[in-house]
């Protein structure tokens, strides 16, 4: 399922929501090549999370099977920095894409109930629990971690606690037929935690992943955007949006 539209206007113009997935697409074009082979592994290697880099515990000479018989090598760290990189580097098209229409059909809200300054704030502290939470689940992993979708999960955690009954206009695809269904928020987005948690029991069985979908960065980016979302959002701002949430209506005097 794909949302692509929600029936959730916004006060304020979301320019941090726009900027984020100006900086994705301008890091795939002149970061990543647009994709092309070299780029790509460069990119990755270099800019991507690697847990056992960053913990110091990968062996002398490890490095990890990327795509096409490509290596990516362990360099000597830890490199701090790929915890904020590692959010702007993405594998592929649809990677970058999926993330991006996530964060467009549910970041803007999010943004409009805290605020520009906030949001980037709450934005980059989900994605560093993101990463926290896949590094604690497998901390020897040589995989190079990319992508934005842990902190991207942050915001749909938020938007679940907020607007829970908004309905999201969503693409269902059926084999070859393609339909729409317009769903409430905590349809969609429960309906996609469960299958995270699905996807990461392997992983709590002892079961490493060797490349793929880091599942336990977007459970962890999902919970702490659930945790954080209180923090962050502003009664006063809430009060003025068109939709208002549902769980903030009675708490006009938090601060």
């Amino acid at each position: 399922m794909i949302p692509y539209r929600d029936e959730n206007p916004t006060y304020l113009t979301p320019v941090v929501t726009v900027g984020v997935i100006g900086l994705n697409i301008l890091s795939w074009v002149v970061v990543q090549g647009l994709g092309t082979q070299e780029a790509l592994v460069q990119s990755v290697c270099r800019m991507g999370l690697i847990p056992a880099e960053l913990l110091g515990t990968a062996p002398p000479g490890a490095g990890a099977e990327l795509a096409h018989g490509l290596r990516c090598m362990v360099e000597p760290g830890p490199h701090y920095y790929t915890v904020l990189t590692s959010m702007f580097m993405h594998g592929g098209w649809l990677h970058l894409i999926g993330n991006m229409v996530f964060l467009w059909v549910f970041g803007n809200n999010i943004e409009d109930a805290m605020g520009h300054v906030r949001f980037v704030v709450f934005y980059l502290t989900c994605g560093i629990a993101a990463a926290a939470a896949q590094i604690a689940i497998e901390p020897s992993s040589i995989v190079p971690m990319v992508g934005a979708s842990g902190a991207i999960s942050g915001v749909l955690g938020g938007y679940l606690l907020l607007y829970p009954r908004v309905r999201v206009h969503t693409l269902i695809f059926l084999g070859i037929f393609v339909t729409t269904v317009d769903l409430p928020a905590y349809v969609l987005l429960g309906y996609w935690i469960v299958l995270q948690i699905i996807g990461g029991l392997p992983a709590l069985a002892g079961v490493g992943a060797e490349g793929g979908v880091a599942f336990f960065a977007h459970i962890g980016g999902f919970l702490a955007g659930m945790l954080l979302i209180r923090l962050f959002a502003r009664p006063d701002y809430l009060a003025r949006r068109p939709v208002h949430p549902v769980q903030f209506r009675r708490r006009a005097s938090w601060s």
